[in-house]
């Protein structure tokens, strides 16, 4: 066979550089896709950071605005204390909430709010003992009786004098101490110590949310023998306290009414519609004044909340802040 008549069977391999060029048409495909894909990857990136940044000094700048808050919430303290009668009560200039105030001057637009609370006006959990660390039977019973009248039940009064008292042996038949809590998952012991905050509570087996929720506003954690202050303690702490008089629980109103100019019911009043042994079990536990307040503050900048909780005590010295809680009390 000829040279001529074998060029066409060696040009016919010639056809393979069209599939050569769709290889490097897909490879040149991927090679865009993985760019755009990584692309995509740091803008989504880079504008999280950025966001995560915004948030932190939103967040901070919360934090400067709530400082500011607790600042003006001294000084009204300071103010009451030396200027007004030696009584403290909800008509006072303190105990007024501050709407939101809008907070300007700054690259975003944001309110603060906030609400002065007298604690005295609370049952103190840490009153369930004695300062030595014994169970104190009169304030159990007047807990119990708190309880009942928000429909709980009573034996919690019992468990939570068993968490705070420095034995270790349970209370018969309601009480609990190590045993009870050994024998939950994970297993812990009980505090035997006074608490600092209300909620510590829930660590409690089968005591659950929503009997906390419904207790919280009437109870706090102070230090071991604080007073109720009788001109802001709320309608059902003043009935458990009398132990079967109940008179103040059942109208609310009438008594936010009653409160909104002067002390109600005086310590004079109060103590006068006590018998014998109701007015000795409450001997020193009652007061027209307040030491320790709390404050609430809610700083929104744009869509970031933050919530400030702080704990004041006012006494000779002054005002000043004993703990903080961020987000809640």
């Amino acid at each position: 066979m000829s040279a001529h008549e074998r060029m066409p069977r060696e040009r016919g391999a010639l056809p393979r550089r069209p599939r050569q060029r769709g290889v490097a048409l897909i490879t040149a495909v991927l090679i865009v896709a993985l760019a755009t894909i990584l692309a995509t990857q740091m803008g989504f990136d880079s504008a999280l950071e950025q966001r995560r940044s915004l948030g932190m000094l939103y967040l901070d700048q919360a934090f400067q605005v709530s400082l500011g808050a607790e600042a003006w919430a001294a000084k009204y303290l300071r103010d009451d204390q030396a200027n007004s009668a030696q009584k403290d009560h909800l008509g006072e200039r303190w105990a007024t909430p501050i709407p939101p105030i809008p907070l300007e001057g700054g690259p975003i637009e944001g309110t603060l709010e906030g609400q002065i609370e007298d604690l005295t006006g609370r049952f103190n959990l840490n009153n369930l003992v004695n300062p030595e660390g014994s169970r104190n039977t009169e304030q159990v019973r007047v807990f119990q009786a708190l309880l009942n009248l928000l429909e709980l039940e009573p034996k919690w009064a019992d468990i939570i004098a068993d968490w705070i008292d420095q034995d270790t042996q349970p209370n018969i038949p309601d009480g609990g101490e190590d045993s009870l809590y050994l024998s939950q998952a994970p297993p812990y012991r009980s505090a035997n110590m006074p608490i600092t905050s209300a909620s510590e509570i829930l660590a409690i087996p089968e005591f659950g949310l929503e009997r906390y929720q419904r207790l919280a506003p009437y109870i706090t954690a102070l230090p071991v023998g604080t007073t109720v202050n009788v001109c802001t303690a709320s309608g059902v702490l003043l009935d458990a306290m009398s132990t079967g008089i109940v008179q103040f629980s059942t109208d609310v109103p009438g008594l936010a009414k009653a409160r909104e100019q002067e002390c109600f019911p005086s310590l004079q009043e109060y103590q006068a519609g006590l018998d014998v042994a109701a007015r000795g079990r409450l001997e020193n536990r009652l007061s027209e004044t307040t030491q320790y307040f709390g404050l609430r503050a809610l700083v929104t900048l744009g869509t970031t909340d933050f919530s400030l909780y702080s704990l004041m005590v006012r006494d000779q010295t002054g005002v000043r802040v004993v703990m903080r809680n961020f987000g809640a009390e």
